[in-house]
C-alpha cells in the first residue's frame, strides 16, 4: 500500500470541497459513502498518515451533511480499531444520540479522557451508550455510578467488563438496600469483594437472598448467618429502657383484654415503633422478637403477613406502614399497589409463612 501513489490531503480535500459546494444533498451523501467504503475497506493497510488524510477528509463532510448520513457514518467507522480519532471524537461529542451511540459504546478509538467528558456533560442516553463498552475503567464508572439514572447505573453494574472502585461499591450496596433489581445485578457479579457481598446480602430481601445464594451456593450458610447476626445486633442496639417499658405496656393491655387494632393504629400513627411492634406481635400470636425481625425487614412482606395473621384492616396496615418509612427516612411507597396486595393475601398463606419463620427461629436458638 504504502508504494501506491497517494493524493495529497490538500488536493483530495479541494476535490471534495468543490464537489459538494455545487453538489446536491444526493451527491454530497453519495461521495460521503465512497469515501467512507474506500476507508473501511482498506482500513488496516493505511498508514498513520494516510489515517490522518481521511480524518482531514471526514472533518470537511462532517459539516455539510444531515444527521442521517452523520448516523450511517458513526455506524460505519464505530467498529474500525484504525478509525481516525479526531472524526470519532467529533461524532461522540454530537447531541444527537443516534450519531454518538454508536460510537460512544464500541469505538476504541475513543481516549477516557474523552469518555469521562461526555459522561459528565451529555444525556442519560449517552451514558447508557458509555455504560454498554466492552471494558469501564474505574474513573469512568465512578462518573457513571454518579451521575447516571436507575437504568445507566443497573447497565453499569451488569458489564461485566466495568471495573468498580471501593467508593462505587459502597455507595451502591447502600442504594440496593431498597432497589432489588440493583441489588440482584450487584451480588451477581463475580469480583464482589465478599465484605460488600455479606452487607448486600445482610440488608436484601428474602427473594434477593434466593437468588444469591442460588448463584453462590458456597455461601449459603454463611449468608444464612450473617443475615441472623445483623438482626440480633438491630434488636440489642434497640433494647433501651424506654423499649422494656413500651412492651410493659403493651402486656399488660393484652392480658386485661384492652388491646385492640385500634390501639395499634394509634401507637403507629403517633410514631411509637415499640408500642406498635409489640402491640401487632401480641395480636398475631407471635413473639416480639420474631415481630420485630418480620418488621425491620426492607420490605413490606413481613408487615403484611403479621398483620393478615392478627386480621387487621388495610387501614391500620398503612398507618404502620407510614410510620416505619417516616422512623426510617425511606421514600413513601405506591399504598395503592400494596393495599391490592395485602387485599389478594390469604390468611392461610399468610399463616404458613410465620409458620416458617418460628421454625427459623427454633432452629436458630437450638
Amino acid at each position: 500500500m504504502r508504494s501506491k501513489t497517494v493524493k495529497s490531503s490538500e488536493n483530495l480535500l479541494e476535490e471534495l470541497q468543490s464537489a459538494l459546494a455545487h453538489g446536491t444533498v444526493a451527491r454530497r451523501v453519495e461521495t460521503l459513502r465512497r469515501v467512507t467504503d474506500l476507508f473501511v475497506g482498506n482500513a488496516v493497510d493505511y498508514s498513520d498518515d494516510h489515517v490522518r488524510v481521511f480524518d482531514d477528509v471526514f472533518q470537511c463532510l462532517i459539516e455539510q451533511i444531515e444527521t442521517s448520513a452523520k448516523v450511517l457514518l458513526a455506524d460505519r467507522l464505530a467498529p474500525v480499531g484504525a478509525a481516525p480519532p479526531r472524526i470519532i471524537r467529533t461524532l461522540a461529542l454530537d447531541d444527537v444520540i443516534e450519531v454518538a451511540g454508536p460510537v460512544l459504546t464500541k469505538s476504541e478509538r475513543l481516549d477516557e479522557t474523552t469518555l469521562i467528558e461526555i459522561a459528565r456533560s451529555k444525556s442519560q442516553a449517552h451514558l447508557k451508550a458509555i455504560s454498554l463498552r466492552r471494558v469501564l475503567s474505574e474513573a469512568l464508572t465512578d462518573v457513571l455510578v454518579t451521575r447516571g439514572n436507575e437504568d445507566v447505573v443497573q447497565s453499569t453494574v451488569s458489564n461485566p467488563g466495568a471495573r468498580l472502585s471501593e467508593s462505587s461499591l459502597t455507595d451502591l450496596v447502600t442504594r440496593a438496600e431498597r432497589d432489588d433489581d440493583l441489588a440482584t445485578c450487584i451480588g451477581l457479579r463475580p469480583d464482589l469483594p465478599r465484605h460488600h457481598y455479606l452487607k448486600l446480602v445482610a440488608k436484601a430481601s428474602l427473594s434477593v437472598r434466593r437468588k444469591l445464594e442460588a448463584a453462590h451456593p458456597e455461601l449459603a450458610s454463611e449468608v444464612s448467618s450473617v443475615v441472623q447476626e445483623a438482626a440480633q445486633r438491630v434488636r440489642a442496639a434497640a433494647m433501651t429502657r424506654q423499649t422494656e417499658m413500651a412492651r410493659a405496656l403493651v402486656k399488660s393491655l393484652h392480658e386485661d383484654g384492652r388491646l385492640s387494632e385500634f390501639q395499634v393504629a394509634t401507637f403507629a400513627e403517633q410514631d411509637k415503633f415499640d408500642e406498635a411492634n409489640a402491640g401487632l406481635a401480641a395480636l398475631a400470636g407471635v413473639s416480639v422478637e420474631t415481630a420485630e425481625n418480620m418488621m425491620i425487614e426492607s420490605r413490606t412482606e413481613g408487615l403484611m403477613i403479621l398483620a393478615k395473621v392478627a386480621g387487621m384492616q388495610w387501614t391500620t396496615v398503612r398507618a404502620i406502614i407510614a410510620m416505619r418509612e417516616k422512623l426510617s427516612g425511606g421514600s413513601q411507597t405506591d399504598t395503592l399497589t400494596l393495599r391490592d396486595t395485602y387485599e389478594a393475601l390469604r390468611s392461610s398463606t399468610a399463616q404458613q409463612v410465620l409458620r416458617f419463620h418460628r421454625m427459623q427461629n427454633t432452629t436458630s436458638a437450638a
